[in-house]
């Protein structure tokens, strides 16, 4: 994918469930400041994955959505998604990747605590 890093893949992740985030929120979900989602989010504009738009509401609050080019990435996410999770998971029974992803999760709610 060009000119996409793994932190734009955190970004991008998140918005192919098709909702709309605002930037204070996309830095929450993936544990980076404010400034940094930012120049990750405008990277993301400038190559056409991405829109940002002012809330009509709050004119200080930004929401970033997928494009059609961005939505496009949605096979590709789930295909390296599989591939990753093939080399995870490899010679884990059922029970133990249950216990992992179980384990992790708790740990991703003490974190966003």
């Amino acid at each position: 994918m060009d000119g996409i890093v793994p932190s734009h893949g955190e970004i991008l992740v998140h918005l192919l469930t098709g909702e709309k985030y605002t930037m204070k929120d996309l830095a929450e979900k993936i544990h980076r400041t404010k400034p940094t989602v930012t120049v990750l989010i405008d990277k993301l504009v400038d190559l056409g994955y991405v829109t940002k738009e002012k809330s009509r509401e709050d004119s200080r609050v930004t929401f970033v959505r997928l494009t059609e080019r961005g939505l496009g990435l949605k096979p590709s996410f789930i295909e390296i998604s599989a591939r990753v999770n093939a080399i995870v998971y490899k010679d884990l029974s059922d029970e133990e990747a249950e216990y992992i992803e179980a384990t992790l999760g708790k740990i991703n709610r003490n974190l966003d605590e």
